[in-house]
């Protein structure tokens, strides 16, 4: 009884954690990125400042943390549920003939790929573009750049990933 509540809790927090994570990856591609866009030619408005002080910084804490909470709560999930494994799934259930097993891999190799992208191109360069890191004008521009393909690309691999890790329970839905 207590590995079922256990992996019932664990499954709970995987979903939050995950529903913040990707929700936060849509409001920036979605609304941030062309709401500071806007703001900057608005020579009347208040300018792109109080979204890069105040609000950037808080949603890039949250996204992060929560992209690694989702991480590791589906990687806990892994080893103890009883119909996957850890290795199964990031070998994509080679020699098992399992197709949940292979569906669910290819959903946590893009989770981690998305992972890896926030922590090591999105929020390194994040970090420079809002002047928490010292960083020239060159080097923000091109911070800036890095962070929004990374973004973009966690943007696209969030629908297959998410399609994955729904056919893995659930069954393919093509």
């Amino acid at each position: 009884m207590e590995s079922i509540t256990s992996l019932a809790l664990d499954r709970w927090l995987h979903f939050l954690s995950g529903i913040t994570w990707i929700g936060l990856l849509y409001y920036f591609n979605f609304i941030q990125v062309p709401a500071l866009a806007e703001a900057a030619k608005d020579k009347k408005g208040p300018g792109p400042a109080a979204i890069s002080k105040y609000i950037a910084p808080r949603a890039l804490a949250w996204f992060r943390w929560s992209a690694l909470v989702t991480w590791l709560s589906g990687a806990y999930y892994l080893m103890a549920a009883p119909q996957y494994s850890l290795h199964g799934a990031f070998t994509l259930g080679i020699g098992a003939n399992d197709i949940a097993l292979t569906t669910i891999g290819m959903g946590a190799w893009l989770g981690t790929i998305m992972l890896l992208n926030v922590w090591g191109l999105i929020w390194r360069n994040q970090k420079k573009v809002l002047g928490l890191v010292p960083a020239t004008e060159a080097q923000k521009a091109k911070a800036k750049r890095v962070a929004f393909l990374a973004s973009r690309t966690n943007t696209m691999l969030s629908i297959p990933m998410l399609l994955f890790m729904g056919g893995a329970a659930h069954g393919l839905p093509f």
